[in-house]
This record gives C-alpha cells, structure tokens and sequence, in this order.
C-alpha cells in the first residue's frame, strides 16, 4: 500500500485516468478533511475502490495527546511501523468575537511538526537525542501531523497557519522529504500554507542551508545557535565539529530571505552557562551585518538532565542588551509547562494507547 500524502498534485495526476480526479482526491483529503475514500462521493465507486486497494492517506494515528493550561497541545503520533514522533499545537492569538458574537478576528495558529524518528545530532540538552536517528519521516508522514491536527481542532482548511520544522529529527538531515512536504503543503489545491509561513529550524548544517537556499522556496529560516563558542557548542552541539559557528553563520549569509523578513536565530538559555552579559556582548559581534533576530528561549528541564532554567532576571538583561545594541530580539514565551513540554518527553513518557 502506497501513502497518498507522498504525492505531490503533479505526480498523483500522472498515477489517476483521468487527471482532473487528482484534484478532486486532493480536495477531499486537504480541503474536506475525509477519513477514508468511500466519503470521495463525486469519485466513481469503481476508482474508490482501486484507490482503497492501493492507496492510504491516514499514515499516523494520535496514541495521546495532552493539553496545557495555556492551551497548547502536544501529540503523540504512531506510524504504520510503531515508530513514534510529537508535534505540537501553539496558539498564538485567540479568537476575537463582536459583541453580536460574529467573529472579529480569527484564532491564529503554530505547528510545530517532526521531521525524523530520533536524531543523529546528539545535542546534550535534548531529549529526542538519546535514542539516536532510527529513521526519516516521508513527505507524507510530516505533512499528516499537520492535517491531523488541524482536523482535530476542527481549524478550517482556508485558516492559515505558521508551521515549524523545529519538533524530533534535523530537518534539513531530511532535506529531500522535508522540501517535498513544503511544497505539497504549498499546493493552492492542497492546505495552500505559503512557504512564507513555514519556517525550517536547524542546528546548522551548513552545506544542507546552502542546498535549500539554492531551491529559493521562500522558506524561512531559523538556526539553533544556542552558544556564541565554538567550545562551549561543540559541548552543547556535536555537530559544531564539522560546522562552526563561522561557517554556519557563512551559509547564512548567502540564503535568499524576503526583504521584509529576518533570520531566525533560536538561542536556548541555560543557568550560568550561556546566559550572561559578557554572551550577549559577543552575540552581537557575530550577527554584525546580519538581517538577524534572536529568540531567547527557556530551558525547559527534564529528567535526567543536567543543565537548569535560567533566571528571568538574566533573561530580561540579555534581552534588553541585544536591543539597545540593535538587535531585534524576544524572550520566548514557554508554553506547556504543566504538560511533557520538553521535545521527546510525551514519546518517553508515554506507555499506554488511547483511543
């Protein structure tokens, strides 16, 4: 059986006789949200049965999922193999309603989907790195995170979201599925979520940046920096043996970013390691020339782990010197705290099914 999510529009037309039912599946399955191919009622009974003898396009199943006070939502995902990935629900900005009750302003949304099963990176502070990589996600395996969710949550299919390569797995060490996820996700018959709001987070592969800045997608991006040593993120980060902060920041500079946007720079702040006046002092050296904007983020600890939560105290000085040095920058609001908020937390956690 061969998952349908895999498909780009172009490829399923080429597979079904004749063309224009591609676009009717992708309707059903992006715009209609159908859970199986007999709801395809404007599909002949003979093509739905074909399709169900050959085809699938439900290639996860949720086995839980938790919600936190703040209303984010966590996902536990199993594929057809048993293997395990999270994704996440963050919303951003509720929903404002009229005093009639009409709505004023639609709910806005983040994704944040995995990439792989594991990872290869051996990050100290991650959680997803203690099993290693056991293997790539598929196109359609990512792209169903987000359909699932969205459907959960009963979020319309014209509703546009923000979506984050930033969950289990380096998405750019999945480069050619990661990529193919884009663009079917892009697709105006499909979700239609514009490159513009999908947004690939790396720990800093160099040559895969140079590769997908080369593609020109219109993606953004965001780079795991986390250090502003080479010593101290080769502790943090392995990977900074084969790509230093220099030639991270190298390949950087030379990806194509939409004039009204900016690098993301993801900095993970943790106690007494990385969080003082003296790091942020040489975080702006090393943006210099940079269309650049940091995202100080909250350790968030979990079991067995060896580094704490930062002082907000320090945080807000950290911030506050970018700033005045002419750096944009934000402190990260943690979200899901109360739940298993830590990247590979719910996957360890986690022995039972529900339904």
């Amino acid at each position: 059986m061969i998952n349908l999510l895999d498909f780009t529009l172009e490829e399923l037309s080429e597979t079904l006789n004749p063309k224009f039912r591609a676009k009717q599946v992708f309707e059903w399955i992006y715009k209609k949200y159908a859970d199986n191919f007999e709801d395809m009622t404007n599909l002949p009974k003979s093509l739905r049965e074909n399709l169900s003898e050959n085809y699938f396009f439900n290639p996860l199943k949720c086995v839980r999922y938790e919600i936190s006070k703040d209303k984010s939502i966590k996902y536990l995902f199993e594929a057809k193999d048993g293997s395990r990935v999270e994704s996440v629900l963050l919303p951003m900005k509720e929903e404002l309603t009229h005093e009639d009750g009409g709505v004023k302003k639609n709910a806005r949304y983040t994704i944040c989907v995995s990439s792989q099963v594991g990872c290869r990176m051996g990050c100290s502070f991650c959680l997803t790195a203690k099993g290693g990589l056991i293997r790539n996600l598929s196109a359609g395996e990512i792209i169903a995170q987000i359909l699932w969710i969205k459907k959960h949550n009963k979020i319309p299919h014209e509703r546009r979201i923000n979506i984050v390569y930033m969950g289990m797995g380096e998405p750019l060490d999945n480069l050619e599925n990661v990529t193919k996820a884009i663009k079917i996700l892009a697709d105006h018959d499909g979700l239609d979520i514009s490159p513009r709001r999908q947004t690939v987070s790396t720990s800093g592969l160099g040559s895969q940046i140079k590769k997908l800045g080369e593609m020109n997608l219109g993606v953004l991006l965001a780079i795991s920096l986390h250090a502003v040593t080479n010593e101290l993120r080769t502790r943090l980060m392995p990977i900074n043996k084969a790509y230093k902060i220099e030639d991270v920041l190298d390949a950087v500079r030379e990806f194509p970013i939409d004039m009204r946007k900016r690098v993301m720079f993801e900095y993970l702040v943790i106690k007494d390691l990385n969080d003082s006046l003296n790091d942020a002092k040489t975080l702006v050296k090393l943006l210099h020339g940079i269309k650049a904007k940091v995202n100080l983020i909250y350790f968030n600890p979990h079991e067995g782990s060896e580094f704490k939560r930062p002082q907000t105290q320090d945080m807000i000085k950290f911030r506050d010197y970018l700033h005045d040095h002419g750096v944009t920058c934000t402190i990260r609001q943690s979200k899901g705290l109360d739940i298993s908020a830590a990247c590979g937390q719910l996957k360890e956690r986690s022995k039972e099914i529900i339904k």
